[in-house]
């Protein structure tokens, strides 16, 4: 029986928790995730899924704002165990934490590439047609660690994020399990941090776009639905969308150049988008042909 402790906060991390729960011969003595935090217009206190998790299967939760704090370093140096497990955690984990056992990490990309918080995204924003799921021992640094294995994901050109999140996720908790059972047939490998590149936290300022390139506008499109979402400087919002043309250049962008039941073609600078349903500002979603309707716009008129 292998004992560990796990540290991590969305849901990204919680499936993987909830599958080391289901496998009979690791136990979980401890879990770390953020505190909670206030959510929505209304700034009602939420748990994080982690720790949702933690509560319905009665394992020893810990909240502490600071992993660094001496007190919280103590209470962890104090917890037997075997390995810890990171998932999307958000804290950094000091020097002594990472001596008290192996520190597994487990980061949605292909290490070196794309450390940092929005991995997922910036798979689909790039346009890869590949990705994967990074098992790693944990260092001081970001994503920096020696890596233990990877497993590759492919992904489809129309994959969503919600889609790939589910699939990166599926591989994680399989790749946990694997790595935990057989660590020490791995041998570690330093990543090369000359091949590395990094990837922020997303905002909702990340959502606005203008059209000029159509397969970049489609690739946000992937990647920040639901969230941020795209959107025009009207404040717009492009809710249902399809790349129609990539490589076809417009002097026009923006320009209605077809309308049918459903659906309109809007050129951008560089291609163009087939617009299904949009959503203007301070209104509910609508399909695209209520909305021209409402602002009597037909063919040769530029979407605002």
């Amino acid at each position: 029986m292998k004992n560990i402790i796990f540290m991590g906060t969305p849901e990204y991390a919680q499936k993987i928790l909830q599958k080391v729960i289901a496998t009979e011969d690791i136990n979980v003595v401890a879990v770390y995730t953020q505190p909670d935090k206030p959510v929505g217009r209304k700034k009602v206190l939420t748990p994080p899924p982690v720790k949702l998790t933690a509560q319905e299967y009665n394992i020893p939760l810990y909240q502490p704002k600071k992993l660094q704090d001496e007190e919280t370093v103590k209470e962890i140096l104090e917890i037997p165990c075997d390995f810890i497990v990171v998932a999307a955690y958000g804290q950094i984990l000091p020097r002594e934490i990472l001596d008290h056992a192996p520190c597994i990490n487990l980061h949605a990309s292909i290490l070196p590439q794309y450390r940092g918080a929005s991995p997922i995204q910036q798979t689909l924003l790039n346009g890869d047609n590949v990705t994967g799921v990074t098992a790693m021992l944990m260092e001081e640094g970001l994503d920096t660690g020696d890596i233990l294995k990877i497993e590759k994901v492919s992904v489809d050109e129309k994959m969503m994020v919600e889609e790939l999140f589910e699939k990166l996720t599926q591989t994680a908790a399989d790749l946990t399990i694997d790595v935990l059972r057989n660590f020490h047939t791995y041998t570690p490998k330093k990543q090369d941090d000359a091949q590395a590149s990094h990837c922020k936290k997303i905002t909702k300022a990340d959502g606005a776009v203008v059209f000029d390139n159509a397969q970049e506008i489609y690739n946000k499109y992937r990647a920040f639905t639901p969230w941020p979402g795209i959107y025009l400087a009207s404040g717009l919002k492009l809710k249902e969308i399809e790349l129609e043309k990539k490589d076809e250049e417009h002097a026009d962008a923006g320009k209605i150049t077809a309308i049918d039941k459903k659906s309109i073609v809007v050129t951008c600078k560089q291609g163009a988008l087939r617009i299904y349903k949009v959503q203007p500002q301070s209104k509910k979603e609508m399909d695209v042909i209520s909305y021209i309707n409402g602002k009597r716009l037909g063919l040769e008129d530029t979407l605002l």
